[in-house]
């Protein structure tokens, strides 16, 4: 492979060792790598509970895993179970990455999740080392010093490679530091008999893989590309491209989306199966998106909804649920999206117990005023657009809660528990 024409420039993928259960430890005085700590949420819509983090250590002594359910969480008095507060990592977060802009510019910081972060340090690792080893051994030591966390260094010459080697070989580095290049792909990465190891394959792209008879990526990138066109379509010439650590993607550059539209969805504390219990939580997510949506002065011409089953809904119906949507005439009135998507519902369900509820609008269009319907008083129209703007204003200014539908203080309702969370999660108060 001639890589002369592909992009070469140095790029540090860094994660937030274990950054939950690491932020908790800091708070408590504790080394992050030495505390035996689990972050438990114990939410209504997790069930019994979940671990959103464990401690290094807490994972190596007790085996326990993010995602972990809490009945599979030993007892032990050496095992710290603390409860989340996401609005505090948001803060951390923060921190960090104010961290990673002392080394790049601003629009050179890519931040890719709650712990993770892109840094296109080609105009400027120069400034702070003699090497991108040592610019990024740097950068660890800034954060563990004022911050007392450890993090994890993928080195490459594009994202991708940075990402590759931050998953495959940093996270397992006694530095925690790990490198890959273009011409170090065949050495490093080509032996790797678990695909789903590698960023972006799954099980089920594995097993695709597999009956193809690649069961390496090596085996991958000798493959024929044209070949892998037709079997995965697009996906092949990406898999193609990630075999070989080509990437071509320009992080500057924003994609726009051709159909952007606006949703919400929630996992549900129990399984539902009152119909008017689901209605009143498909009109509180519907609601709540309309007013997103009206805060950027848009309408909606489709609606969707997907509904997803219990576990014992899912064995007995044999499918996960359905998701159907309709095309409407351009509108932003709550009242009116919210009866197009009991619509949707009062369609496809038969009594089956739910779990996960979905909502979205899309189509849109900008709203340049009210469009007057025959069949619909004209006058009614115009009270009925004040009055909904009138209550997102209110709520811009004093707060999603300021105003709360009686419906909600029902049987059912999740508005108000939801209203208290970050992410499904509890938030608690270290961030305003």
């Amino acid at each position: 492979m001639d890589y002369a024409n592909e992009p070469h420039g140095v790029y540090l993928m860094i994660d937030n060792k274990s950054f939950y259960a690491s932020v908790e430890s800091v708070e408590r005085g504790l080394n992050p790598l030495q505390s035996v700590l689990i972050v438990m949420s114990e939410t209504d819509n997790t069930g019994t509970g979940l671990v959103l983090a464990a401690s290094p250590k807490a994972k190596k002594e007790f085996g326990i895993r993010n995602v972990s359910r809490q009945y599979e969480v030993p007892v032990s008095h050496d095992l710290l179970v603390v409860p989340p507060r996401m609005n505090l990592y948001i803060e951390r977060n923060l921190e960090v990455n104010k961290i990673f802009r002392e080394f790049v510019a601003d629009e050179d910081c890519y931040p890719y999740s709650i712990d993770e972060s892109i840094l296109d340090l080609t105009k400027s690792w120069k400034l702070f080392g003699k090497t991108p080893l040592e610019v990024a051994k740097r950068i660890q030591l800034e954060v563990r010093q004022r911050m007392g966390l450890y993090t994890t260094v993928g080195i490459g010459e594009n994202p991708l490679q940075a990402k590759l080697a931050l998953d495959l070989f940093a996270k397992h580095d006694h530095d925690l530091i790990g490198d890959l290049t273009y011409e170090s792909m065949s050495q490093k990465v080509w032996q790797i008999t678990k695909l789903s190891d590698v960023w972006s394959i799954g099980n089920r792209t594995e097993a695709h893989l597999k009956r193809e008879g690649i069961e390496t990526i090596g085996e991958l990138a000798l493959a024929d590309p044209y070949e892998l066109k037709v079997e995965f379509g697009i996906i092949g010439t990406q898999l193609y491209a990630l075999a070989w650590g080509i990437d071509r993607s320009q992080l500057s550059q924003l994609v726009t989306p051709k159909d952007k539209s606006w949703g919400n969805s929630q996992v549900l504390p129990r399984d539902y199966q009152n119909q008017d219990e689901i209605e009143l939580v498909i009109k509180e997510i519907g609601n709540q998106v309309a007013s997103r949506m009206r805060h950027h002065n848009q309408m909606a011409s489709c609606v969707s909804l997907s509904i997803g089953f219990s576990y014992a809904a899912t064995v007995e119906d044999g499918r996960g649920g359905f998701s159907h949507s309709m095309r409407i005439e351009p509108t932003d009135t709550g009242r009116d999206l919210c009866n197009y998507l009991l619509g949707l519902f009062h369609r496809s369900w038969t009594g089956q117990t739910i779990r996960n509820i979905a909502v979205s609008y899309s189509r849109l269009t900008a709203n340049y005023g009210l469009q007057l319907n025959l069949f619909r008083d004209p006058n009614q129209q115009i009270k009925e657009d004040l009055y909904q703007r009138m209550l997102d204003k209110i709520r811009d200014r004093f707060g999603q809660m300021a105003l709360v539908p009686a419906s909600s203080l029902m049987k059912g309702g999740t508005m108000l528990a939801r209203s208290k969370l970050v992410g499904g999660h509890n938030g608690g108060n270290n961030f305003d």
